[in-house]
């Protein structure tokens, strides 16, 4: 079967952000595999996974992390497709994270959204999968017009809940 995108949670701490990947995965029909794997506990497991995704041709790989963050870039070290780090909220409000996935050597580049942005991660994803695959890209624009209209609906509403005009 194959795969679009790997999810590896560095523990079932991280489930709240990889559920809201799997929320837009299913919206936009990309298949994915979702792991816990932590860097430090089971790295032979990190690469097992690695090597059994590129046998099922992911694409993408994210990788969700907290506290020292290492997971995006050991999979980035395993891996020449794109990864996507997200920073979780652990400690020192997810800022040590973020910038654990974000202050990579030169060569292992890991891309990296928002602390807890596990939606933003499968946008991305999504984004990438879309340069070779013309469906995803057409959802893609979908939900930027669903954003838009609800900005739109935003601002309309906003001062008419208060009474303004």
């Amino acid at each position: 079967m194959m795969i679009d995108v790997a999810v590896l949670l560095g523990s079932k701490s991280d489930r709240d952000i990889a559920e809201k990947t799997i929320e837009i995965f299913d919206r936009f029909d990309i298949d994915y595999t979702i792991e816990v794997a932590s860097a430090h506990r089971t790295p032979a497991r990190v690469i097992e996974i690695i090597n059994n995704a590129h046998e099922s041709g992911v694409r993408v790989f994210i990788a969700i992390a907290g506290l020292a963050a290492h997971l995006p870039g050991v999979v980035a070290s395993h891996t020449t497709r794109p990864v996507i780090g997200v920073p979780v909220k652990a400690a020192l409000d997810g800022m040590d994270a973020l910038l654990s996935i974000a202050r990579m050597p030169a060569g292992i580049t890991v891309a990296c959204v928002g602390i807890g942005r596990g939606e933003n991660a499968a946008i991305l994803a999504a984004r990438i999968i879309a340069t070779g695959d013309k469906e995803p890209g057409d959802k893609l624009a979908a939900h930027r017009m669903e954003l838009a209209e609800q900005s739109l609906q935003d601002s309309q509403t906003l001062f008419e809940t208060a009474g303004i005009n």
